[in-house]
This record gives structure tokens, C-alpha cells and sequence, in this order.
């Protein structure tokens, strides 16, 4: 015998036509908005299309050209060139992939560990959430970045394991955003009707439960983005996360840092890349929140 389904009185989701129009309009209204998704845009174009688009793409992925070391920004060299003769220019363009990728998939395998335990959590509770959360606690007890230098000093220095350590310290904040919410959409009218019928858990999670929580998901993933980016430059500048020759920003950034007086453009490029990266990942996360919420989309 089948188990009947309950129907359920939909929330506004990414994929309603009215929402989207909604939505597209709260967009071109915020300026914002407009120049998040700009920057963005740029970035990925960057990703996609660097060894096309770098002037001297051998030199991105790590060529050196000793006769042309520490010149200036120039219209042959844009943003000048490096201690080992490398176009600046082209490093940041084809370090546009590596810095996206990481953060990626730092992201999805954050809210992949992070999102189904709290969902699970809020939803049954008792003993099962006192233990889920207590681990998310210690967890928690570290400053992400510190404990990402921890698990990365013991794995080894590199781009991957900069990726765990960081997915590694980051899952607690979304099992933490998650259960919170679950929490409130279990006592629920339609989820109580679904378990008064016989509906197995398995199957109110991701229809009840996950559905109903993917708008502070999606907000919390797009600003995570921009802030991962930020941390895996920083463990590349202390020497734990890309390592030379890769083309990483915040690699870029620690090569120039005891020349920052004399060849400023080393450093500076690099570092405005990563600036205006998470400035529209996270101006996109604001946009997002108002959208999203809907007391600004019935507006």
C-alpha cells in the first residue's frame, strides 16, 4: 500500500515565474546588486576564458622571463611584471580559476556535511540533536581559519588540502543554520500532517524539511564563497595553501609583500582581485537576503 502524499501549500521558490519577476525587478532596482553580479561576472569570465584572455598566458601558468624582472606597468605589461619576469596581469587573469574552484567546492562539500545533519538534528531532536550539536560545538570551540592551518600544517601545504581543512572548519555553520530552521518547520501544520499519515522521514526532509530552507542556504553559500576566497589567500600567504609556481592571488600577494615599497603592482593587483571578489560576492549575499525574504518580494 502506497503512502498517500500531503499536500503541502508551497513558499516562493527559484523557480516560480511570478518570484523571478519579482525578484528580477528588486535586482535592477539595487545598484548595488548590479555591480556584484558585474564583478562576478568578470571573475568568472576570467575563470573560463584565462588562457585565452592573459596577454602572456605561458607566463601565467608559471613561465619566467628573467630579462624582464620587476618592470612597471606598461602598456606591454599592464599591471608590470613580477620578481621572475611573469606578467602580473596574466597571473591574476588565469588565477581566477583556481581561486573560484576552490571556493566551490569548499562550499558544497561544507553544506553537504553541514545540511543534512542539521536538518536531521532539528528535525528528530532529543538525543540525536544533544550529540550532532555537541560535535558541531567542538568543532565550533576553533576559530575556522585557525583550525584550517591546524588540519592543513597536517595534511601538507597545497591547494587541495587547503580545500578540506577549510570545508573541514566550515560545515558547522550551516548544520547550525540548518537545524535552527528545522527546528521551526517541524512543528508546522503540514509537516505534522505529513507524520500523522505515515510519511517516512526520509521523504520530509527533502520535501518538507530542506525545501523550506534553501533560501538561508543559498544566501549563506553566496557570501561563503567570497569569504573562502579570502581564507584560502590567506593560507596561501602564510606558505599552507597554493604553493609556487601556481598562479594563486594570495600567493601573489606574500611573493610581493618585501617589495611592496619599491614594485607595489606585485602585491597590489593580486590583493585588488581578491578585494573585488568577495565585494561582490557579498554585495550578491545582501541582494539575495532582501530578495529572498518574502516581506521585500511581496513589496
Amino acid at each position: 500500500m502506497s503512502v498517500p502524499t500531503v499536500i503541502d501549500v508551497p513558499a516562493p521558490t527559484l523557480t516560480d515565474a511570478g518570484f523571478l519577476r519579482r525578484a528580477a525587478r528588486a535586482v535592477r532596482s539595487d545598484r548595488l546588486a548590479l555591480v556584484g553580479i558585474a564583478l562576478i561576472v568578470l571573475v568568472v569570465i576570467a575563470a573560463l576564458f584565462g588562457p585565452w584572455l592573459a596577454p602572456y598566458p605561458e607566463q601565467g601558468f608559471g613561465a619566467t622571463a628573467v630579462d624582464q624582472r620587476n618592470l612597471p606597468p606598461s602598456f606591454l605589461h599592464w599591471m608590470g611584471t613580477d620578481q621572475l619576469g611573469r606578467d602580473v596581469l596574466s597571473r591574476v587573469i588565469i588565477g581566477a580559476q583556481p581561486a573560484l574552484t576552490v571556493s566551490l567546492f569548499v562550499v558544497v562539500l561544507a553544506a553537504g556535511i553541514g545540511v543534512p545533519l542539521g536538518a536531521i538534528a532539528g528535525y528528530r531532536g532529543g538525543w540525536l540533536d544533544e550529540v550532532l550539536m555537541r560535535i558541531t560545538e567542538v568543532f565550533q570551540a576553533f576559530p575556522p581559519l585557525l583550525l584550517a592551518m591546524i588540519t592543513v600544517a597536517l595534511l601538507g601545504p597545497s591547494l587541495t588540502n587547503a580545500g578540506l581543512a577549510l570545508a573541514i572548519s566550515w560545515w558547522p555553520w550551516y548544520a547550525r543554520l540548518v537545524r535552527a530552521e528545522a527546528r521551526s518547520l517541524r512543528e508546522r501544520p503540514f509537516v505534522e500532517a505529513a507524520r500523522a499519515i505515515g510519511v517516512p522521514m526520509w521523504r520530509i526532509l527533502p520535501r518538507h524539511i530542506l525545501r523550506n530552507c534553501m533560501t538561508p542556504i543559498l544566501v549563506q553559500a553566496t557570501i561563503d564563497i567570497g569569504t573562502v576566497i579570502l581564507a584560502a589567500g590567506t593560507l596561501a600567504f602564510i606558505g599552507l595553501g597554493a604553493q609556487p609556481p601556481d598562479p594563486d592571488w594570495g600567493l601573489m600577494v606574500a611573493e610581493g609583500r618585501g617589495v611592496i615599497f619599491t614594485q607595489w603592482w606585485i602585491s597590489t593587483f593580486p590583493g585588488l582581485a581578491i578585494f573585488l571578489t568577495v565585494l561582490g560576492f557579498n554585495l550578491l549575499g545582501d541582494s539575495l537576503r532582501d530578495m529572498l525574504d518574502p516581506r521585500q518580494v511581496a513589496r
